[in-house]
């Protein structure tokens, strides 16, 4: 039965009440006082009430508290059992989630309890519905500046273990083997003897581990012909094609290898292994982990973009995660900034300026967040060519035409053409130049043409642009986005995951960002809203200004006694002085 909390009603008698002033100003100077005045009674549980039935059953746990865990669990970065425990025995927690009875109903989960609500939460991608609502709600309530952001990724690595291709082979076999025996034993005991010793017995579990690297491609196509063995004797059953392994099977050998003419075979063909080199980025990478791609730079997993707000000025403003977003590995960055902005433009928190690496700036990329989204995104250019001129060392008017060449030689004649210009250069000038191999130019039959387009024109300002020191004190700022990149790690270890699969790395890496935005928020207000800084000050100054007085009364004691040595204080006064 579906059980909710009205967090917002107050209380007759404070639940809280026996922490002490003390303990109870650190809670609500910390994030758990900011998580339970603020985003626990914002959290859309509605999402949840296809679940469960309005009014037979067994009442839920108090759901507000049950999301709330979700979100305490990644931001801890802790595991089902240290979540458990935190649960049931932190106080902490428990002001955060508001569990004010300590009653097993209220402050006791099991395991099963956990793993169901996670599985409701990430089935229904109710997770991105709870960042964006937290996200809006700290940026109102610490008045965050959006006008400005960066943009960066993180590496993730998911709950998997990183195979060779012949670790890969073999592991995808005997997955399809083990489901095989256990679902259709019938079929399986039609199969060949040695081929099932071969990957099943115990006695040859380690004998592709120990393979020699000067045979590493025979047994490559050995395991390349078993693959394809497999796929035609099952090929035309259609309860084994519908096998998720047997769909595994299948996609390996589409990506891994291919089939060759041989006369020596009684088909006259037989299946091989791709070269390394013909193998796709986006490949099967381990049969326990489909979603995850390969990255050259960075190996196998996923990847998280992340966007931040930033502040400029002498006061420190605080820096939200504002967009996440999760791909495989193999995906390009410069892919993911149309779509984020179109994500930022959706939730309102659009910036004026995005600050990105050189990847992510593209002429394109530029040129349609500033159309389409009236957004500068502020970008290295790549570098490019480095034996050759850019278009950037030549002397350009405010139309883009070529005034001259990086030797100061002036073209002949510049004309306008369909997407750019034609600049021709005299022969004699250009044949006794020094730097001749390093310009862009090509012979031509009435001199040395260089031609450019409008695109050229615009990275060749930008090249310019970034020499300037405005560049350089705008763009130094995207450099905070490493700090954020470790702390989201450092925090929540967001880098390596206890989870497979891009649903629940997903789900791990949404709720791992809104608890870094409500520690990073959780540090601003409390130093906002302590009650012990002003507290302390005025202490502070009630003991300066008793000292100034004891002072002043001794150096007019010891004038007076100066004046008038009959002079005696009396008794309350010498006491009030003690004091």
């Amino acid at each position: 039965m579906f059980h909710v909390k009205n967090h917002k009603q107050l209380n007759i008698l404070d639940p809280w009440g026996h922490l002490g002033p003390k303990r109870r100003a650190l809670l609500d100077n910390s994030w758990a006082g900011l998580f339970q005045q603020h985003i626990l009674p914002e959290l859309p549980v509605e999402s949840l009430r296809q679940h469960y039935h309005d009014y037979n059953g067994r009442p839920t746990k108090e759901l507000h508290a049950m999301m709330g865990l979700m979100i305490l669990q990644q931001m801890h970065d802790c595991t089902d059992q240290e979540a458990v425990e935190q649960f049931c025995f932190n106080i902490q927690w428990h002001y955060a989630l508001n569990i004010t009875s300590g009653s097993d109903t209220a402050a006791y989960i099991s395991h099963k309890t956990l793993w169901t609500m996670r599985d409701h939460l990430a089935s229904d991608v109710s997770y991105a519905e709870i960042f964006d609502t937290s996200l809006s709600i700290l940026a109102k309530l610490l008045k965050a500046d959006m006008s400005k952001q960066r943009m960066d990724s993180v590496h993730v690595k998911s709950n998997m273990r990183n195979l060779g291709r012949i670790g890969l082979f073999t592991k995808t076999i005997k997955k399809f083997l083990v489901n095989l025996k256990r679902h259709h034993r019938e079929l399986f005991d039609q199969l060949d003897t040695e081929l099932i010793q071969r990957y099943l017995s115990t006695s040859q579990a380690s004998v592709f581990a120990m393979v020699k690297p000067t045979e590493s491609s025979r047994t490559l196509d050995q395991l390349a012909a078993d693959v394809l063995l497999l796929i035609e004797r099952f090929a035309t059953v259609d309860e084994v094609r519908a096998m998720q392994s047997f769909k595994l099977l299948s996609r390996l050998f589409s990506e891994q290898c291919v089939i060759e003419e041989d006369a020596t075979a009684d088909s006259g063909t037989k299946a091989v292994a791709r070269p390394n080199k013909d193998v796709p980025s986006d490949s099967l990478q381990n049969p326990s982990d489909p979603d995850a791609g390969y990255s050259s730079h960075k190996g196998q997993g996923y990847q998280v973009q992340v966007v931040e707000n930033y502040t400029t000025t002498d006061e420190r403003g605080p820096s939200l995660i504002t967009h996440v977003e999760v791909e495989s590995a193999d995906q390009h960055d410069a892919n993911a900034l149309l779509p984020t902005l179109n994500q930022l433009e959706q939730k309102e928190m659009l910036p004026q300026q995005l600050l990105v690496d050189s990847i992510y700036g593209s002429d394109s990329n530029c040129e349609t967040a500033r159309q389409e989204y009236q957004v500068a995104v502020i970008s290295p250019v790549m570098p490019g060519n480095q034996k050759k001129f850019h278009l950037a060392e030549f002397t350009l008017d405010d139309q883009g035409k070529v005034l001259a060449c990086p030797q100061g030689t002036t073209p002949d004649t510049v004309k306008k053409a369909k997407s750019g210009y034609s600049v021709v250069f005299p022969i004699a000038a250009c044949q006794d130049c020094p730097s001749v191999d390093q310009c862009p130019v090509s012979t031509g039959k009435k001199g040395w043409y260089y031609r450019y387009t409008d695109k050229d024109i615009r990275l060749a300002r930008r090249r310019q642009e970034e020499a300037s020191p405005t560049f350089r004190e705008k763009y130094r700022y995207r450099a905070g986005v490493e700090a954020t990149m470790s702390e989201f790690d450092r925090r929540t270890g967001v880098k390596h995951l206890r989870v497979r699969g891009i649903k629940a790395v997903r789900f791990a890496a949404f709720m791992k960002a809104i608890g870094l935005n409500i520690l990073r928020a959780g540090r601003h207000w409390g130093e906002k809203n302590s009650p012990m800084t002003p507290c302390f000050s005025l202490v502070f100054l009630l003991l300066v200004l008793q000292a100034h007085f004891k002072e002043l009364i001794r150096e007019w004691l010891s004038t007076r006694a100066r004046l008038s040595k009959n002079y005696q204080p009396t008794s309350s006064l010498r006491r009030d002085l003690a004091v």
